[in-house]
């Protein structure tokens, strides 16, 4: 099948063409929004297909949507219809930085291309193998039961397509298989896979749990949003304004939430800069040595998205504090990415630690054509 796979982030689109049955991709397009919106971005990409690209376009079968939160509701992805447009939208305020974005690009493509199924793809879908130790937030348990609060966690079709690429790569079978991934990005996210499926993840009931981010604060003592909201002179919807978009990495550094720049900064001395990359990868560590926990072990580990993939200081300064766990990096194969050696920037000898590329396109399009292959059997 022939997906048109759509992935509405936070601060950036990306789609590509993806036949499921070959692997082959076209129509590859990424955009940051550098302060435009989805809509306007959107917009100018289906007046672009309309025309230049409209010969491949024709060929598209169907189109896979990510959607970043679809909470109780969906556990797998779902062809959209009103009532479960419906149901995206009543629980969009739960992801304020996405699910908004991820309609915005179900609107648009549903207008441009009415007669093509449309598909949508959740990030907390690949989460629901958590097991009730793992997802249960320490409150009164009428607050699940009646309420639904619970951890979810998110980026799943990334942590679903790092590890098996890990797997493939390493040659390890699915069946008591134990990698941890890394998705660092705008949003980060880590996830401890364990035979296939995720059993422990860093996000929680929103995007907002977990690492420091570009520009969500991650983890902070409750507490303190009451203290926010009184020295800023905010109400509950400003609080959560700030730990979304004023925090994090451009919080720390007070200069910028993308870690190119913070690292280009940090090499002449400046000290947000550097302040913010400590933070960022003592945290991250933090984190990764906890997930090992509920894996009982490590096969591999994976740094995937945009800052996993590209900044070998963050890989540097992250594993050099995971020393304890018999981690360790080569500088010349972290240097270059892993590119010459299967992705690898580990000694031989060590535990892999592997930089993967994220490919949530092409798992956005198989989940897509194995929903509509669902839908056609009931």
């Amino acid at each position: 099948m022939r997906v048109l796979a759509l992935n509405c982030g936070s601060s950036s689109i990306r789609c590509a063409v993806i036949d499921t049955g070959s692997g082959q991709r076209g129509a590859v397009r990424h955009e940051e929004l550098a302060g435009r919106t989805h809509e306007a971005v959107l917009a100018d990409w289906t007046e672009a297909w309309r025309n230049s690209e409209s010969a491949e376009i024709r060929k598209v079968e169907a189109i896979g949507h990510r959607v970043v939160y679809g909470g109780e509701s969906f556990r797998t992805a779902a062809a959209i219809d009103l009532e479960v447009l419906g149901r995206i939208e009543a629980v969009s305020h739960q992801a304020p930085l996405h699910n908004p974005a991820n309609l915005a690009g179900i609107r648009a493509l549903s207008a441009a291309f009415p007669e093509l199924p449309q598909v949508a793809v959740f990030d907390t879908a690949f989460h629901h193998s958590l097991p009730a130790h793992a997802f249960l937030y320490a409150l009164p348990y009428a607050f699940y039961k009646e309420h639904g609060f619970r951890r979810y966690g998110f980026h799943g079709s990334s942590h679903r397509s790092a590890a098996e690429a890990a797997r493939d790569r390493l040659g390890l079978p699915m069946e008591g298989s134990r990698v941890l991934v890394a998705h660092l990005g705008n949003g980060c996210s880590a996830a401890a896979v364990r035979n296939g499926l995720s059993i422990d993840t860093t996000m929680g009931a929103s995007p907002l749990e977990g690492l420091v981010m570009g520009t969500r604060s991650g983890d902070i003592d409750p507490s303190l949003g009451e203290r926010i909201a009184e020295i800023r002179g905010l109400d509950f919807a400003g609080v959560t304004k700030l730990l979304n978009r004023e925090s994090g990495l451009l919080g720390l550094s007070e200069l910028s939430g993308d870690m190119r720049e913070l690292e280009q900064a940090a090499r002449k001395g400046h000290e947000g800069a550097i302040r913010a990359i400590e933070v960022f990868t003592y945290r991250l560590a933090k984190a990764l040595a906890s997930l090992v926990v509920p894996l009982a072990g490590l096969d591999a580990l994976v740094f995937t998205g945009g800052i996993g993939e590209n900044s070998a200081q963050v890989r540097q300064r992250t594993v050099a504090w995971l020393l304890p766990l018999g981690l360790a990096i080569d500088a010349t194969r972290n240097a270059r990415h892993g590119e010459e050696h299967g992705g690898l920037v580990s000694p031989d000898g060590h535990t892999p630690v592997l930089v993967v590329p994220s490919d949530e396109e092409a798992a956005i399009a198989a989940e897509t054509a194995a929903a509509l292959g669902e839908a056609e059997r009931s």
